[in-house]
């Protein structure tokens, strides 16, 4: 979750949502949308009319913006035909009935550029994954195209979720090989800026880790984007974001940055790779795991090990029954902690889970990588998911988050007095992040 540098790639980027960064607006040539041209149009772009005609729409209203005065709780005001407006159903009423003629004209520029030219994003589909960029980008109108249309949201829609209990917080990750985590990372910054998105998202070569939150609207067009994305075709889904109640008050910023990890387990990923990790347990099947590992009479000599892979301070508040819990304060620690432990896990079977399932991945992998257990497993999606299914199952506790909120509740079940609500008692470490 919070890491520990924040980017600077992205910083410059520009974000509006009336930007066209792919079409030439300055084109005063007009013609009228007749058949003829609709017929001239490809298919894909004869739906996009009604696209084109509402950036047409937006476009000629923000022209007519002029700023509102100091005094006044708008930032801005709008002037059109000598008449001033103060809101935008004024402005809108006035652009609809009195120049239908200009924002048609615009409306034609735009569907003949559409015609005469694929955009970029679906020339990218198109040539596959090899034709993505291969140097860092930086400048907004290569990343311009990537970014969902919102015009036909207010900003205060998507900006809600800043109070408690309007939004919601996303947690996910995607393990995949990145040839270009700068041009990802500028990307995200200019995505999460537009969506009013806050929160902490690490990038690098072995993929991306993020926990953001928002408006419901925010992260939902946020999950649509991503999954849109040809560079996570195939490795991510819907089922891989898990969600809580929180929004963008949850953070108290935006951090996107590059880093050697997307978990910070302080080993290369070129000398530890997440492509050997231990077998995915759905929440379904780790659940029937744990009943069967708590039903056996002894359990110190059973051949299973039940591993919770998070700091000790997580663990205190919230876990699995009959764990074994690491007392570490971070999760660079873990492989210390197994090598000086081997012969714990030797000709076992390990259960191995952590919040979202990210850190296990890692974990997982080095564990294999020292050849002493019989088998290693780790719960897909984590504690979030497994609490999804199962909130009065076998996880007792609060589960720890790093962000505002602290602690999660999912059930009545007490393991620590220490944070029997979510009070600063339990204050998260921020270099960490899952």
């Amino acid at each position: 979750m919070p890491s520990s540098t924040s980017a600077d790639q992205g910083d410059d980027l520009g974000v509006d949502v009336l930007r066209f960064a792919d079409l030439d607006l300055k084109d005063t040539t007009y013609v009228s949308p007749s058949s003829s041209l609709k017929a001239e149009l490809d298919g894909s772009t004869k739906k996009k009319y009604s696209f084109a005609k509402k950036k047409a729409f937006a476009l000629f209203v923000k022209t007519k913006e002029v700023p509102a005065p100091p005094f006044e709780c708008k930032e801005k005001w709008w002037k059109c035909c000598q008449q001033l407006f103060k809101d935008q159903t004024g402005i809108h009423r006035h652009v609809a009935t009195q120049h239908t003629d200009e924002v048609c004209h615009q409306t034609t520029s735009i569907l003949q550029q559409l015609a005469a030219t694929r955009s970029p994003q679906k020339a990218l589909r198109s040539a596959g994954l090899k034709d993505l960029p291969k140097e860092p980008l930086t400048q907004s109108h290569e990343v311009s195209a990537w970014l969902p249309d919102t015009s036909c949201f207010r900003l205060d829609e998507l900006g809600c979720g800043q109070g408690s209990g309007e939004g919601e917080v996303l947690l996910f990750y995607c393990y995949r090989d990145l040839e270009d985590p700068h041009w990802l990372c500028a990307w995200q910054t200019a995505l999460c800026q537009q969506l009013h998105l806050t929160g902490k998202v690490r990038i690098a070569t072995e993929g991306i880790n993020g926990t953001i939150g928002g408006s419901r609207l925010a992260t939902r067009l946020y999950v649509e984007a991503m999954l849109s994305c040809p560079l996570f075709e195939g490795y991510l889904c819907k089922d891989d974001f898990k969600t809580s109640s929180g929004g963008a008050h949850c953070f108290p910023g935006l951090r996107v940055g590059v880093f050697e990890e997307i978990v910070p387990l302080g080993i290369s990923p070129r000398q530890l790779s997440y492509k050997q990790p231990g077998i995915h347990l759905s929440p379904d099947e780790f659940h029937k795991e744990v009943e069967k590992f708590l039903s056996q009479a002894n359990q110190e000599q059973s051949d299973t090990i039940l591993l919770d892979c998070r700091n000790f301070y997580e663990s205190k508040i919230g876990r699995f029954q009959g764990c074994l819990a690491p007392d570490i304060r971070k999760f660079s620690y873990f492989p210390s902690y197994v090598d000086k432990n081997l012969e714990l896990f030797r000709e076992k079977r390990v259960l191995m889970y952590c919040t979202g399932g990210i850190r296990c991945e890692r974990a997982s992998a080095y564990l294999k990588t020292k050849g002493v257990c019989k088998e290693v497993f780790q719960l897909k999606g984590g504690i979030h998911k497994y609490l999804e299914a199962f909130p009065n199952g076998f996880y007792k506790g609060k589960l720890f988050v790093f962000d505002e909120r602290y602690a999660l509740s999912y059930n009545s079940d007490v393991v620590s007095e220490l944070c029997q609500t979510h009070s600063l008692h339990c204050t998260p470490v921020r270099s960490q992040q899952e």
